[in-house]
């Protein structure tokens, strides 16, 4: 004998999943005649994208916060694909204090790319890397600091998060402390019996340069000279994009600022 159905809501009714969680806006791409997509860094779920319905449209509820650098509280269903966000809150807009310095505008703009290449998974938590452009966005816009040397800071920075610092005070072979060379493809500076062919041989000032700011030793950076903040940012940007395998695109503003 076949037993009757249960009442009330059935087992296998498949429902929607509400969330919630803040992040800073990463991107976003056209969808539609008026939608968008927009790809978020998270505190607790990571990198998401989710739909915003009708954002393009002037009489958009939450359009405008829903724009890259901007830390919102959201509140999505979870979609087969792509998730839907149905409310947004601007807890801090970001980019207010960076659209109007070309150089800490593009500096930001790189911190994006760079956040959105490093956390590649997409809902696989990245709390450290999130807390770290949260950082790094707040003192870019302080202004406090130059904006090279606090972009040059988050590269290296975010790198160690992810498991690749660059070796800066003992070689990254062998541990002898004695230093000559930085090689990229060593992993840091090495010593002179370790040292591949084509190594850049930078000044001691460049590496206490980048020791410094992988550390958030602020007073000794700040101190630093023109051509050893010039050498450490070719060499952070050139160790950055090794890991990476592809370019960071926005770096051709930021260096192309930094030229002039």
């Amino acid at each position: 004998m076949v037993p009757p159905l249960p009442s009330g809501p059935s087992h296998y009714t498949v429902r929607v999943s509400l969330y919630r969680d803040d992040g800073i806006v990463l991107r976003t791409h056209k969808l539609g005649e008026a939608d968008r997509i927009v790809t978020v860094l998270t505190r607790r779920t990571g990198k998401i994208r989710g739909v915003a319905k009708g954002v393009r449209r002037t009489t958009s509820r939450f359009g405008g916060r829903l724009e890259p650098f901007t830390h919102v509280d959201l509140q999505l269903h979870t979609g087969r694909t792509l998730d839907m966000i149905t409310q947004a809150e601007t807890i801090r807009p970001y980019g207010e204090s960076l659209v109007s310095d070309y150089p800490r505008y593009t500096a930001g703009t790189a911190m994006l790319e760079t956040a959105d290449r490093l956390v590649m998974g997409e809902k696989e938590p990245a709390l450290r890397q999130f807390l770290l452009l949260v950082g790094g966005l707040r003192t870019l816009g302080s202004g406090d600091h130059e904006a090279r040397l606090v972009l040059d800071a988050y590269f290296l920075r975010s790198l160690a998060v992810a498991g690749y610092a660059p070796a800066l005070e003992a070689c990254a072979r062998c541990k002898a402390v004695s230093v000559r060379a930085f090689a990229i493809v060593a992993g840091g500076v090495v010593c002179g019996a370790c040292r591949p062919a084509g190594a850049a041989v930078p000044e001691g000032g460049t590496l206490a340069l980048m020791v410094a700011l992988l550390k958030g030793d602020w007073s000794t950076a700040d101190a630093s000279v023109a051509r050893h903040r010039a050498e450490c940012s070719g060499l952070v940007a050139a160790y950055l994009q090794w890991h990476l395998e592809h370019g960071i695109r926005s770096l051709r503003h930021v260096e192309r600022e930094h030229a002039t």
